[in-house]
């Protein structure tokens, strides 16, 4: 019928725990949660959405106006060629005759200060601590900062094997003291790491480490994943609190 509605539809896979959390993101987008299937340590949600109508008209209108541009600027081109020509050579002249600026070189104090971001010396970091894990500063972060390095205070708040190795896991991370009762923060995750990636340091190291266990997390900065509202890190060192 030409007024029936027309779905898209998505399927998001999510650590149990943050499923919550998901739905909120996907709904203010627009998603409809249609179904959802759960095991021991994952969830399946299924969401739909009304296709948005293509506006092809508007599409071919403005193609259309992009063709004309093309052919205005091209003949204006054409015919102020020479004299840009001209201009070209003598600002390369000019700016040969320039000379550089010198960089300066960072001392080794500024070099420390700026090598690892912390909730003190960072504010952007700290206010993201405590933020929701959905909130689109997480990937605001991520976009400025991939590949730099963070150290917080924080706690593990689940801890399951991943796929089939009983020695490799995926750990869900939370700032503070709270374990699995975390609410505040991002949803920091390592993915498919064991506990020697873990590098643990301190001066009582267990042999095994579980949910509710606090740390002292450095780690690099990864993705942000907005569909599960997982902010991805590599870790770098855990120090036993």
């Amino acid at each position: 019928m030409a007024d029936e509605i027309k779905y898209e539809y998505k399927t998001v896979r999510t650590v149990r725990g943050t499923d919550r959390l998901v739905v909120s993101k996907m709904q203010k987008d627009g998603w409809e949660l249609v179904d959802q299937a759960q095991d021991i340590l994952r969830s399946t949600l299924n969401f739909r959405r009304p296709k948005k109508p293509q506006p092809w008209l508007l599409i071919g209108t403005a193609a259309a106006v992009l063709v004309i541009l093309a052919i205005v600027i091209g003949a204006a081109s054409a015919l102020s060629g020479g004299g840009e020509k001209k201009d070209e050579s003598d600002k390369s002249t000019a700016a040969a005759s320039e000379k550089p600026f010198a960089t300066p070189t960072p001392t080794a104090a500024e070099s420390a200060a700026t090598e690892v971001i912390t909730p003190q010396n960072n504010p952007e970091f700290a206010a993201l601590l405590k933020a929701d894990s959905c909130d689109d500063a997480n990937l605001d972060f991520t976009a400025r900062h991939k590949g730099e390095t963070v150290a917080f205070n924080g706690s593990i708040v689940n801890m399951t094997p991943h796929g089939d190795y009983d020695t490799r896991y995926d750990f869900l991370l939370g700032p503070g003291d709270k374990g699995p009762n975390t609410t505040a923060g991002p949803a920091f995750k390592y993915e498919d790491v064991n506990i020697l990636d873990l590098k643990l340091t301190g001066k009582k190291i267990p042999a095994a480490v579980s949910a509710g266990d606090k740390f002292r997390f450095i780690a690099k900065v990864g993705e942000f994943n907005a569909d599960q509202c997982l902010f991805f890190l590599d870790p770098v060192s855990t120090e036993v609190r």
